[in-house]
């Protein structure tokens, strides 16, 4: 944990809660924001529930960058406490979690905006510019799971009768499927999280109408997307 006096530009709201469990994502998100203009004292890092709640109980926050997958809870329970405190705070979600559960709970409890890890720098920077904006930027994966959460149940069921395309990404891991991968090893081998791969895999399942890899990879191979 990392809490110091700060000086930054006047137009930017310091500090700046992150909260984030893995190093090397930390880093890269202090990067991104000291890109912005922010200096180094403007920044207070935590890497668990208990230390974001030590930070917000000894200095007001501007704005906070938060992981929903922390070593001892759920970002979305600090997201829910921060946003009942001060609920003008802009609070933005950058997780490797996309499940509809996970998404809507974050948006319910008060989060400002939502980015997926594995979006490139410009991406990440483009939301917290966003944000800092007062926007409310929404991963484009992100919102597509919620506009088919949104959906009538009628026409989430003619979706899946008519049969969703596969994007590029899903056929790529639907290849690596039907190698034998494991989703860690199709992780390691994309560079992605294991949590993004699992996600891509579930909806993979939903838009082939089935229920394991076997029936995937057999359904796919029925219909021509794999050999």
């Amino acid at each position: 944990m990392a809490a110091n006096t700060f000086s930054v530009e006047s137009t930017l709201p310091a500090p700046v809660l992150l909260v984030e469990d893995e190093q090397l994502i930390q880093r890269r998100l202090e990067g991104l924001l000291q890109q912005l203009g922010y200096t180094p004292d403007a920044l207070v890092t935590a890497s668990s529930l208990a230390e974001a709640r030590i930070c917000l109980a000894n200095q007001p926050i501007a704005l906070a960058l938060v992981d929903l997958g922390l070593p001892d809870g759920s970002g979305i329970d600090l997201i829910a406490e921060m946003h009942t405190a001060d609920p003008s705070l802009a609070i933005l979600v950058i997780s490797a979690w996309c499940t509809e559960d996970a998404i809507l709970a974050a948006l319910r409890a008060g989060a400002t905006g939502y980015v997926l890890k594995e979006r490139d720098d410009m991406e990440v920077l483009l939301s917290i510019r966003s944000v800092l904006r007062g926007g409310a930027p929404i991963d484009p994966f992100v919102a597509r799971r919620i506009i088919d959460e949104l959906k009538p149940k009628a026409e989430q069921a003619t979706d899946t009768a008519s049969g969703e395309t596969l994007s590029p990404r899903e056929n790529e891991i639907l290849s690596l499927v039907a190698q034998g991968l494991s989703n860690r090893e199709i992780a390691e081998q994309l560079h992605l999280s294991r949590y993004t791969v699992e996600c891509h895999v579930k909806h993979i399942y939903r838009k082939l109408a089935v229920s394991s890899r076997t029936r995937a990879i057999h359904e796919a191979r029925s219909r021509g997307l794999i050999g």
